[in-house]
């Protein structure tokens, strides 16, 4: 039995492999999760068959191929994944070793269902997050730990 490269603990004939082969995903993230293992096992064909068509022509064949020849597959983090309708996102964290050096490929992918098939349409590589924002507290205001004293002789001294 070997593991399947998306990290999921699961055997590769139990969790990818079927998607790789032809079975329809159940989901973005499974889709996502077969497309990082078709990678790391050098089954471009499928690369291209799980790509929304109107993006088939913007892919450089050559250069998947070389990057998926030498790259290592270190796993796959999924940080979320939600799906509305026909439409998904899934975030993502792909690691590789590539020539020595560990690569975090780092996405924000979106997918469309066509029927039953989920496919990858494109994606925002290193997404940024909304900054936080803190409510400033003043040292008159209540303190935010819920003493009911002010700031300033509680939380704030």
């Amino acid at each position: 039995m070997s593991l399947c490269p998306c990290t999921s603990g699961r055997a590769l004939s139990e969790c990818c492999g079927p998607l790789i082969d032809g079975a329809p995903a159940a989901s973005a993230e499974a889709l996502m999760r077969s497309r990082y293992s078709a990678f790391v096992l050098g089954r471009l064909e499928y690369l291209d068959s799980s790509l929304a068509p109107e993006k088939r022509e913007d892919v450089d064949h050559a250069e998947v191929e070389a990057s998926s020849r030498d790259a290592e597959g270190l796993g796959l983090e999924v940080r979320t994944a939600t799906e509305d309708g026909d439409t998904a996102t899934v975030e993502y964290v792909a690691r590789f070793r590539l020539h020595g050096q560990q690569i975090a490929h780092h996405e924000l992918a979106r997918f469309r269902r066509e029927g039953e098939n989920w496919l990858y349409v494109d994606g925002d590589v290193n997404p940024k997050q909304a900054p936080r924002v803190a409510a400033k507290v003043g040292r008159n205001d209540p303190c935010p730990c819920g003493s009911g004293q002010k700031y300033k002789k509680c939380c704030g001294a």
